[in-house]
């Protein structure tokens, strides 16, 4: 018969009483040390704003330095095995976005399980993008940008924060749903891609409302859309893709994860089942 106590443990109800002692001493403690925030694109995106608002709060709240670090590179994959090889701790943390969810289908062979190896943390906003033009482009509604590329088909730059990113996805799912042909041109993050979007370089980008605001009140970006199911408060004026392409929805959002406790052991475990008998006996000590 199990023991009443392990049994509610056991449950999603369990309170810190369940948790070892030298567990509960370790959370009155934490942090005893900077922590790192991880995070998988260039300085100066939404993900990086995002990240270090996150961490200056963290770090007046809790009286430690939460310190962001940009890792970008294959679609955040780079950021998310940094986490992942990080000791079970929680002094590394990893800003989740959506390519975490995207790549797990976007890539045939990754050397993680995202649900397997990151632990969920907590989730910190949600926000649609904005359809943007570089202003020397002859459009200023959504149905002339369709009208315009389906004239000169493939021959509008699409920028994007990186492949898989909800930069891209949101600007491919518009191609798909009204059939026109724009080149993707993905960058290491979407200020660098904001950079060629003022400079001329592309013509269309799907980008995080946050890091374009400025640029579009300023003149430099033109807006056409907005790609929530409703308006947004940040651009009032500014009608939804789905006015003119019914069914269209897309948006970012981004959360805190942290590496399991047994992340490594299984994967030390899986790389030793693939050893031939030989090593199996070393491999048998591993864990």
């Amino acid at each position: 018969m199990q023991h009443p106590r392990r049994r509610f443990c056991a449950s999603w109800q369990a309170r810190p009483q369940c948790l070892p002692s030298h567990v509960s001493r370790a959370r009155k403690s934490y942090p005893a040390r900077p922590v790192r925030l991880i995070i998988g694109y260039t300085p100066g995106g939404s993900a990086d704003l995002t990240a270090r608002l996150m961490a200056q709060w963290l770090s007046e709240r809790l009286g430690q330095q939460f310190v962001v670090e940009s890792r970008p590179g294959a679609g955040t994959n780079l950021a998310t095995e940094a986490v992942v090889n990080a000791p079970p701790d929680g002094y590394t943390l990893l800003l989740v976005a959506p390519a975490n969810a995207i790549n797990a289908s976007l890539y045939e062979k990754l050397s993680h399980n995202f649900m397997r190896d990151i632990a969920p943390v907590a989730g910190i906003n949600r926000f649609p993008n904005v359809m943007e033009v570089n202003p020397s482009l002859p459009v200023k509604t959504v149905p002339e940008l369709i009208a315009y590329a389906k004239a000169n088909p493939g021959k509008l730059n699409m920028a994007s924060s990186g492949p898989g990113s909800t930069i891209h996805v949101s600007g491919e799912l518009f191609k798909m749903m009204t059939g026109i042909n724009m080149v993707h041109v993905p960058y290491r993050g979407s200020a660098p891609a904001l950079t060629d979007m003022i400079g001329g370089q592309v013509q269309v980008m799907f980008d995080n409302i946050p890091t374009s605001i400025e640029h579009i009140r300023a003149g430099k970006l033109r807006v056409l859309a907005v790609t929530g199911t409703t308006r947004s408060s940040l651009l009032p004026d500014t009608p939804t893709v789905a006015d003119f392409v019914p069914g269209y929805e897309a948006s970012a959002w981004y959360g805190l994860g942290a590496p399991k406790s047994n992340a490594r052991r299984d994967r030390q475990q899986a790389q030793c089942d693939r050893q031939r008998d030989p090593r199996r006996s070393r491999c048998e000590g591993a864990v």
